[in-house]
């Protein structure tokens, strides 16, 4: 018996008061789990689980449901100051973050498991590409994940920023220049989607850019 249609209203509007918020303060973190849960039943998002599936890379990690180990701190903040594991327990404990902080959905299907596995990785895919944390520095990072991952949660999160710019009178070539590096670098990049960040805690983010083909301005 074919499943009843979606009622996409309910979603939609979720999705249109996530996107304001973010508008208003693009720092609430809420409001993006709020769009992207509001997008999930559209159609948009099979064009994203589509171009995952075109690189083979990627297709394997969610087909086999790669699932990281759970992650101690306190262990990793032993390796060493230019692992992986130390910039990454170091900046959560900077920012007094749990490493399950973000949005808990069920793992049901292609969509949901690179949801949670790109929820998981934000944190990583931010020390490996130099973009910090303030607004130009994620702009850069959701014009990074873009161009590797071709999601819609990252268009509506730069068309958000972008407004609240605007409106603020903020720093909008700053803002327009890390949106340009941020696209340029995830073309460049192999796919981060791939990597199995969490077996390799030890490595060090010089050598993770290195094989990534990821680099930094100078200065």
């Amino acid at each position: 018996m074919p499943h009843p249609p979606i009622d996409l209203a309910p979603h939609l509007l979720q999705a249109a008061q996530g996107f304001i918020n973010l508008v208003n303060n693009p720092s609430q973190t809420e409001a993006v789990f709020d769009l992207a849960d509001g997008l999930r039943p559209t159609d948009l998002y099979q064009q994203f689980i589509d171009y995952a599936y075109a690189q083979p890379e990627v297709a394997a990690i969610v087909q086999t449901r790669y699932k990281p180990p759970a992650i101690d701190l306190e262990q990793l903040l032993t390796y060493s100051a230019d692992s992986l594991g130390y910039g990454y327990a170091s900046t959560l404990k900077a920012m007094n973050l749990d490493p399950n902080f973000y949005r808990q959905i069920p793992i049901e299907d292609d969509y949901s498991y690179l949801a949670i596995r790109m929820r998981q990785t934000h944190d990583i895919w931010h020390l490996i590409t130099g973009f910090g944390t303030d607004l130009a520095g994620e702009m850069g990072l959701q014009a990074f994940t873009l161009a590797q991952t071709h999601s819609p949660l990252s268009v509506t999160i730069l068309a958000a920023t972008l407004l609240h710019t605007l409106k603020m009178t903020g720093p909008l070539n700053q803002v327009v220049e890390s949106l340009q590096r941020g696209w340029q670098m995830g073309l460049q990049a192999k796919p981060f989607l791939a990597q199995t960040w969490e077996t390799q805690w030890e490595k060090s983010i010089a050598d993770w850019r290195s094989d990534l083909n990821i680099t930094l301005p100078c200065g």
